[in-house]
């Protein structure tokens, strides 16, 4: 095992109030005496968490062990610990004839204060004990052991757990001066037995904290356990036995329960005034200069074929960092996107201060081009590293100089599907590795909450610091065993005790779906309103659509009944347009339609079925979503719910071919009709006239819809096209 993977562990004496280093330190109050030790080889994550709940509840520490090698073997995986207690051997010696000092130990990488000495020595008094060992519900490292155990009362937690006792001073000495133990043996075992020896039991007054009055033990007990709040101040409240522990404890597995529970205590959180833990150890660069700016390498991924690359790119190049700070690394991966990206490297790659670009052509898989780029990360001597997967749209372009700014080792923005629950971060992880749901989730992805919270789980986006690159213990990596990369990064980050944060302080972009994009089409994205709405709107719909549903807005009447909405995009058009096209299969504009049940068609046009090009679902789905409302508008007391359209169609009017329609009524309770080119510059003439109104629509809008009833009333020709090719788009509402 390695030094970074150490267990560090803590004594605490009661002497003061003051953080201390190696020494006593800080006032000492009316009938307390008091001092913290821990025993720590390296300043991990878990172990600054700690020591700032420490700090919080105004707990002194002493550090014993920093720096030096850990004896004690791979705790995580096996059997071990002794050198922790030979260390406490030796701590104590100073103490182990005072009989009125009370010294409690607990781990600390994965241990969290949730009180103040006074709450911990009151709570310890009151056992009428001289030590008093925490609990748990595994007999652990030797389960043959359990039954010379004594009976727990009350059904409470049986079996000792190691990583907390409080004691008076020279009664734990006593114990821990027993007999000899080798750095390598197990700490646990060796109280074990002491405390399973009735006679030492008795001598050393030794009892167990059954029931989490002092010290919640996680593992097996996660359930048990719910956040409360007493003013600003997170506590954990033990509903099984309606107690408040003061120190928790994430041993074995529950480790991510503690980082859980961690974003709340010591005042990290609060409902009053959110994210309290956020500001702190935050950097600035305001005052910098460009050539004072952290130098990134930022990763760009394109895997497989993704929707709406193109808005990608432009936010990825537009993201407000100085570029020559930025080395830029991508892979694309996806032969589909080829010529953009090939594009984009030509346009946007001078700009930056280097571009190292891996192509679909050199056959390297994403576990190693990412690892490629935590390399070029280590050549171009980074501060940080920028990961951005072509499914994290980034919305704020200050992403990058916010996060940096946050100042934590991994953090991430949060990004969700629009409209979904899926984000870019798990809360939990079940037993196997794999997503779960912590109690808090939802609140965070829907922002009930915001805050900084540590997970188990990133991916899409997210910034690494450049330390732990630099660093062989921390450096990350894409590889383990079968994993995908996220999973392979996350699963390593968390095996090296390096802790991943989510921010939804800001609103920071949105992912994709990309998991059943369509690449058979000419303009792809066109079909993507299931699956990725949020971006097929802010493409395709026009602007202004939402004026149109502004109660405080008329809505243009060019003739009466013939309502004129702002519908879609020019984009959208022109794209529409150059599919039916691509199509190419024109109706001959005879009354014979083998399309139509029956085969006839009265009036007739040359037209393609949106059916023919597979859009019709997608139209649906449009005409329920952005048509039904305007209907409901302007035709009130109509309601069709969802609207039934079987007849939808483009229209193609050109002066050779079919230059106008003869007048007619539609087949519909509503019609619509949008114009998808430009009169008088993309054609000439043409239009609609409602023959009972004697009142023409010539001048029509691309992306433009009138809305008309279609029987009865609204009797109407389209008007002749005299020079080049009108589009329109038809559907018959409800016929």
């Amino acid at each position: 095992m390695t030094a970074f993977k150490t267990i560090v562990s803590l004594v605490f004496v009661i002497a003061g109030f003051v953080l201390a280093d190696e020494s006593e330190t800080g006032g000492k109050p009316d009938n307390l005496d008091f001092l913290v030790i821990t025993v720590a080889t390296n300043e991990t994550d878990g172990y600054n968490r700690f020591m700032r709940s420490a700090k919080l509840y105004t707990i002194p520490v002493k550090v014993l062990g920093m720096g030096e090698v850990w004896k004690g073997g791979d705790v995580k995986r096996t059997v071990g610990g002794g050198h922790k207690v030979n260390l406490l051997k030796k701590a104590l010696e100073e103490y182990k004839d005072d009989k009125e000092k009370i010294v409690a130990f607990t781990d600390s990488y994965d241990v969290i204060f949730a009180g103040s000495p006074e709450k911990i020595i009151q709570q310890f008094k009151t056992f009428q004990a001289r030590v008093v060992f925490s609990a748990e519900g595994f007999c652990w490292p030797d389960q043959n052991l359990a039954d010379q155990y004594p009976a727990a009362p009350l059904r409470g937690k049986r079996f000792l757990n190691s990583g907390g006792f409080i004691g008076y001073a020279s009664d734990l000495y006593e114990i821990v001066s027993h007999k000899e133990i080798d750095d390598s043996d197990d700490d646990q075992l060796y109280y074990t037995l002491i405390y399973l020896d009735a006679g030492l039991r008795d001598k050393f007054q030794m009892k167990l904290d059954h029931r989490a009055e002092i010290f919640q033990n996680l593992n097996g007990a996660v359930s048990d356990i719910e956040i409360r709040f007493r003013g600003k101040e997170a506590y954990v409240q033990n509903t099984a036995y309606k107690t408040v522990p003061l120190i928790v404890h994430g041993n074995g597995p529950a480790k991510l329960a503690l980082n859980t529970l961690g974003n709340y205590l010591a005042y990290s959180w609060n409902e009053e005034d959110g994210c309290t833990a956020c500001w702190e150890d935050m950097k600035s660069l305001e005052k910098k200069e460009e050539a004072e700016y952290p130098v990134v390498v930022m990763g760009v991924f394109i895997g497989a074929p993704t929707p709406f690359l193109e808005e990608f790119l432009t936010k990825i190049s537009g993201i407000t960092y100085p570029k020559r700070r930025i080395h830029l690394f991508i892979h694309n991966n996806a032969e589909y996107h080829s010529k953009q990206i090939e594009e984009f490297v030509k346009e946007v790659g001078p700009l930056y201060k280097s571009v190292k670009f891996i192509r679909h052509t050199d056959d390297i898989k994403e576990w190693h081009s990412r690892n490629l780029a935590i390399e070029e990360c280590v050549q171009k001597k980074c501060d940080y590293y920028f990961n951005v997967d072509a499914v994290a749209q980034i919305d704020n372009p200050h992403i990058l100089k916010l996060l940096i700014e946050q100042n934590r080792p991994i953090v991430a923005p949060m990004m969700i599907r629009p409209y979904k629950a899926w984000s870019n971060f798990w809360g939990s992880l079940t037993s196997d590795g794999f997503y779960a749901r912590s109690f808090d989730y939802m609140d965070i992805v829907q922002n009930t909450k915001k805050g900084l919270w540590n997970v188990p789980y990133i991916s899409g986006c997210y910034l690494v610091q450049g330390y732990l690159i630099h660093n062989p213990e921390t450096k990350p990596s894409y590889i383990n065993g079968l994993l995908d990369p996220d999973m392979a990064f996350c699963t390593n980050m968390r095996e090296k005790d390096v802790f991943m944060y989510v921010s939804n302080r800001l609103n920071w972009g949105h992912l994709i779906n990309n998991e059943e994009f369509d690449t058979s089409h000419l303009h792809n994205e066109m079909w993507e309103i299931f699956n990725n709405r949020w971006d097929w709107e802010l493409r395709y719909l026009h602007p202004n659509y939402s004026h149109s549903l502004d109660p405080n807005k008329t809505v243009e009447q060019p003739c009466p009944d013939v309502f004129w909405f702002p519908l879609f995009s020019v984009r959208f058009t022109n794209e529409l347009v150059s599919e039916m096209e691509h199509f190419g299969k024109w109706s001959d504009g005879s009354n014979y339609d083998p399309r139509l049940e029956g085969g006839y068609e009265s009036v007739p046009t040359r037209d393609i079925h949106l059916r023919q090009i597979d859009l019709e679902k997608t139209w649906h789905h449009m005409i329920e979503l952005y048509l039904n409302p305007l209907q409901q508008r302007v035709f009130e007391g109509y309601y069709a719910e969802p609207p039934r359209s079987i007849m939808n169609f483009v229209v193609r009017y050109r002066p050779d071919e079919q230059p106008s329609l003869r007048p007619h009524h539609d087949s519909s309770t509503y019609t619509i009709n949008v114009a998808l080119n430009r009169a008088g510059i993309d054609y000439e003439g043409g239009g609609v006239r409602f023959i009972r109104y004697n009142c023409s629509l010539i001048e029509t809008r691309q992306g433009w819809t009138m809305m008309h009833p279609g029987r009865l009333t609204h009797y109407h020709e389209g008007l002749t096209t005299t020079k080049g090719t009108r589009y329109i788009m038809i559907s018959f509402i409800d016929p």
